[in-house]
């Protein structure tokens, strides 16, 4: 496993994209409406709606900062591919020149 600058481990494999971007866009709005559907309800149906937030994270895959992370994955898997060689990262078109 690979480490950055801190020493803390880094995964190369972080993957928070969904197949498709409508699929992506389902999920976020599933998670983000149980999340603001849970506060919501408190003062109508009480604290136990609080129950429902835990769900909305799995459906972001954990936060909402993933969830945009993933979104932005699904929206270029096919165009850009990202290689590192030597500490060095790159980024490229599908068949086009890297910039770093």
């Amino acid at each position: 496993m690979k480490t950055s600058e801190t020493g803390k481990p880094v995964r190369a494999d972080a993957d928070f994209a969904s197949a498709s971007v409508p699929q992506h866009l389902l999920r976020g709005a599933l998670g983000f409406g149980l999340i603001i559907g849970s506060i919501a309800l408190v003062p109508f149906v009480g604290p136990a709606t609080l129950l429902a937030a835990p769900l909305g994270l799995v459906a972001l895959r954990g936060c909402p900062t993933c969830w945009l992370i993933g979104l932005a994955q699904t929206v270029s898997r096919g165009r850009l591919e990202r290689s590192c060689t030597d500490g060095v990262c790159t980024l490229t078109k599908a068949g086009g020149p890297a910039s770093t």
